[in-house]
């Protein structure tokens, strides 16, 4: 089983990704939104972060998704309304999911990403855009 943290301050979004994980048969870790709590919630057990960008304490995102990655070895997949904002990309993540985001975008992704973290040759849905980094 996938254990997977979201990184999302909008309640109702993180709640209802939290559900459609559970329902795919995934385990959540959390939710957080902050830098601080995300923290809080990483450990080695966490295998996925799905991370927003803009988050209560400001634009940390970018700087979450690559200490989750850096320091735990989890995967970072950022959901956001503004890919842009992620330039090349950041250090260690794998890439980014435009929001808005439904059901099969989110299943297809997480096969992808745990495909990928099990050492898979797979190709990444469309709307994923992968980093270069």
């Amino acid at each position: 089983m996938t254990t997977i943290l979201i990184i999302e301050d909008e309640f109702l979004i993180a709640a209802e990704m939290e559900a459609v994980i559970e329902d795919l048969g995934h385990r959540s870790a959390g939710i957080a939104d902050t830098l601080q709590t995300a923290m809080q919630r990483a450990s080695a057990d966490v295998d996925v972060a799905l991370v927003d960008i803009n988050l209560a304490d400001g634009a940390t995102g970018p700087l979450i998704g690559e200490k989750l990655a850096t320091d735990f070895g989890i995967e970072v997949v950022f959901v956001t309304a503004n890919p842009r904002q992620l330039g090349k990309g950041v250090s260690g993540t794998l890439g980014a999911l435009e929001k808005p985001v439904d059901v099969t975008m989110l299943k297809e992704v997480l096969d992808y990403v745990i495909a990928v973290r099990r050492g898979e040759d797979v190709h990444p849905p469309k709307r994923l855009r992968l980093f270069d980094i």
